[in-house]
């Protein structure tokens, strides 16, 4: 099995990069194998042009999009690591989506009564982080709002079976290292429980 992991923070330090690894981590010891996608330190564009539309006559896929779509063609898990601003997730994530898992990777053209998935058989996973507390986030509906809205619909969209999203609340500046290697434990031992038994 292989693991794509896609990260979205501008700091090489962060802690977004921090659960990204221990993601690595939880699902190398199983075995499998795990391909990073750490999106700035890539430079990906996340700005979908106009030539790019597929209703457009003469509309096709970028280069670079071919290109990370070839490199993500034998991946069966697609794992999104982010920090929650705003409740959601950063653009160059949500770019990275509409560029890359639009129409000829994640659906065929649309047809009467919807999309043909392309992605049936693979696994869609979000490993989160937010400054506020969890409890408060399903207090304003945020983690409810962040599945249904990105993880769900992306998920019926392409075919993807959607596993259980892991969330790392309390993450501000300052966190006490106690707390950060539980948090770390937390994505490690989540995503070994997920994935044991698979190959």
């Amino acid at each position: 099995m292989k693991h794509a992991i896609i990260v979205g923070h501008p700091d090489p330090d962060s802690f977004t990069l921090q659960m990204a690894h221990a993601y690595r981590q939880g699902v190398e010891s199983l075995g499998h194998a795990t391909l990073l996608r750490d999106l700035y330190r890539i430079g990906f564009d996340p700005r979908l042009q106009m030539s790019e539309l597929p209703h457009r006559q003469g509309g096709a896929a970028a280069g670079d999009v071919l290109a990370e779509r070839q490199l993500l063609s034998d991946a069966n898990v697609f794992a999104f690591v982010y920090p929650l601003w705003f409740n959601s997730p950063p653009a160059i994530v949500k770019g990275y989506i509409d560029r890359i898992f639009g129409m000829g990777f994640g659906y065929t053209s649309p047809q009467r009564g919807g999309l043909g998935p392309l992605l049936t058989g693979r696994q869609l996973i979000a490993v989160t982080s937010s400054g506020s507390s969890e409890a408060w986030l399903h207090e304003q509906g945020a983690l409810n709002s962040v599945r249904n809205l990105f993880e769900d619909s992306l998920g019926r969209v392409t075919g993807m079976r959607v596993r259980p999203h892991i969330h790392c609340d309390g993450v501000v500046p300052g966190l006490k290292e106690r707390w950060i290697k539980e948090h770390l434990g937390h994505v490690r031992e989540s995503v070994k429980k997920y994935f044991a038994g698979e190959r």
